[in-house]
């Protein structure tokens, strides 16, 4: 046991400001929100570490976190061992949302009356079957309905825990947030929330949206940001350093903490827009087919008007044979994870070998079922014979993907083994009206466009899916996602013309995309686009987001 002021990170690591500020919290609920890379896990495992190890989580009482996947659930645990040792993280319960669920049902299955009473021997499957059989998606609903109205239950849950972690709080629903609600809303027990609010940097006011607002206005939660992506290298880490110092210096870090000169920060600035599309196209290609990089890792990011800027660049990029695709209002239909979804079934089934749709639909299917090791390897064992029959069935010919009743048939196939609950639980549009209905017919349509000439249908659904293709978008749907590679494409003061905070902030997030290389282009000239009226012809770049790459704003 050690004091409080003698607490320091486990194992010498260094927690940027706002981090270590949640670690060592003591009185108030947290709102923790970051990006990709950023370091959540590891915050969360030097918390538990010091709560532990400090005794602020009092002995007998214990931590309890909430994950969504079962990975994510077993890599804190083991993370919080490798911090503070085996008997201290004992005493910390890492589950998913319907594992601890299922754990309430299962101590206090007697508060179960009338419909959803069940007996001692109940299990878990397909289909409800009254006092023998609940379903996956009735686990958080029957738990709910326990501690609410169960006094013994729901004092023993506050009484077992002082803390409370909510990892990757922004997928969190709101039959979920009813049951952390009922457990936990105005007692003594601390939360925790992390995950990513998907919005600005900065004004938080406006920035917490969702569940993570109405969590922070529940709870009085103080919201904190971690700005540090520790999947940037260092060259970048300290570009993004510097702007943090611009807005919000108590949570910049020395930049000696920043060691190191991996990574390649360049400003290539052209007279017309015309030489900055062929140079990026050029470049793009050799970075392809010289370095080997993977298209999917290219992102060109844009702050407004995005298919404006992007004419000549997707000209081209065409031109080259680069696969690219547009994140435009256009292509919101790639953007829905049902169609996510569909597409890497697909890729899975058309014979090459798929590692990247493999593992995100047995995210879907397996890993974030809240199953228990025996159950998740059933699925896993029955999903794997599902596609290996449809596999045989393309393969052989019996089915055609350039038929669109075929294709047809496979998404019906696929949904029907998925079950509707799971694919509605994707998001809560889906259980709206016909929305999936209308949604599927268009994948449907989608995709049959792409296959029915014969076009080799890995290739043609990669580039649908993003998986092979080069990503433009705009600055906003980016937020959330990272690439190897990121070029910012125009970074002028006629495209960031809102409000510096505004548009600094955007910038932020444009430039943390980038793992190990960014690149800033700015042109003198730009061509009225057709059709455009709003457009300023001549260009003078932004100097102060341009600065920030230069090092002159340190």
């Amino acid at each position: 046991m050690i004091s409080v002021d003698r607490w320091s990170p486990s194992d010498g690591l260094s927690l940027e400001p706002n981090a270590l500020a949640a670690a060592r919290e003591t009185v108030r609920n947290l709102a923790l929100t970051a990006g990709p890379g950023a370091g959540k896990t590891e915050m969360l495992a030097q918390r538990a570490d010091f709560l532990l190890r400090t005794g602020t989580c009092r002995y007998p009482k214990r931590i309890l976190a909430i994950s969504f996947k079962v990975d994510a659930s077993k890599n804190l645990k083991a993370r919080v061992k490798k911090r503070c040792g085996d008997d201290l993280a004992s005493r910390l319960d890492s589950h998913t949302f319907h594992a601890f669920a299922m754990r309430i049902i299962t101590r206090y299955r007697t508060a179960l009356t009338g419909a959803n009473a069940l007996d001692a021997d109940f299990t878990v499957g397909h289909n409800r079957l009254r006092r023998k059989v609940i379903t996956f998606d009735d686990m958080v609903p029957l738990a709910v309905q326990i501690i609410e109205s169960n006094l013994i239950a729901r004092n023993a849950i506050r009484q077992t825990y002082s803390h409370v972690f909510l990892d990757e709080f922004q997928d969190c629903t709101d039959t979920q947030y009813r049951l952390i609600k009922a457990c936990f809303f105005n007692t003594g027990v601390l939360l925790t929330a992390v995950g990513d609010t998907k919005q600005r940097i900065m004004g938080w006011a406006g920035a917490l949206e969702g569940i993570f607002r109405t969590y922070a206005a529940d709870f009085g939660a103080l919201p904190l940001n971690l700005y540090q992506n520790f999947r940037s290298q260092p060259r970048l880490r300290r570009m993004q350093n510097a702007m943090v110092r611009v807005m919000d210096l108590p949570a910049a870090i020395d930049d000696n903490d920043i060691p190191g000169d991996e990574g390649e920060i360049d400003v290539w600035r052209f007279d017309i827009d015309d030489a900055e599309a062929a140079h990026i196209a050029d470049t793009v290609r050799q970075w392809i087919d010289n370095d080997g990089l993977d298209p999917s890792e290219i992102a060109v990011l844009v702050s407004k008007q995005q298919s404006a800027y992007c004419v000549k660049l997707c000209a081209a990029l065409n031109n080259q044979g680069i696969p690219f695709r547009e994140e435009d209002a256009s292509q919101n239909l790639a953007a829905e994870p049902v169609a996510q979804l569909v597409v890497d079934f697909l890729l899975i089934v058309s014979g090459q070998r798929q590692p990247r749709p493999y593992r995100r639909l047995l995210d879907v299917v397996v890993f974030g079922q809240g199953f228990d090791e025996e159950r998740e390897y059933q699925a896993r064992a029955r999903w794997n014979r599902f596609v290996a029959n449809i596999r045989l069935s393309v393969s052989i010919g019996a089915v055609d993907l350039t038929e669109r009743a075929d294709v047809a048939a496979i998404v019906r196939e696929l949904l029907d083994t998925i079950g509707r609950d799971a694919v509605v639980a994707m998001s809560h549009e889906y259980g709206h009206g016909q929305r999936l209905a209308q949604l599927i017919e268009e994948i449907v349509d989608r995709v049959h466009n792409l296959l029915e000439d014969g076009s080799n249908p890995v290739s043609a659904l990669a580039s649908f899916a993003g998986d092979q293709a080069v990503r433009i978008m705009s600055i906003h749907k980016s937020k959330g996602l990272e690439f190897d590679t990121v070029i910012v494409l125009g970074v002028e003061n006629q495209t960031f013309w809102g409000s510096v905070e505004a548009e600094r902030s955007a910038y932020f997030v444009a430039v943390s995309r980038a793992k190990r290389r960014l690149f800033l282009t700015t042109c003198d000239h730009r061509d009225r686009p057709d059709g455009v009226r709003r457009w300023d012809a001549q260009r003078t770049e932004q100097e102060e987001f341009i600065g920030y790459a230069l090092g002159v704003i340190v």
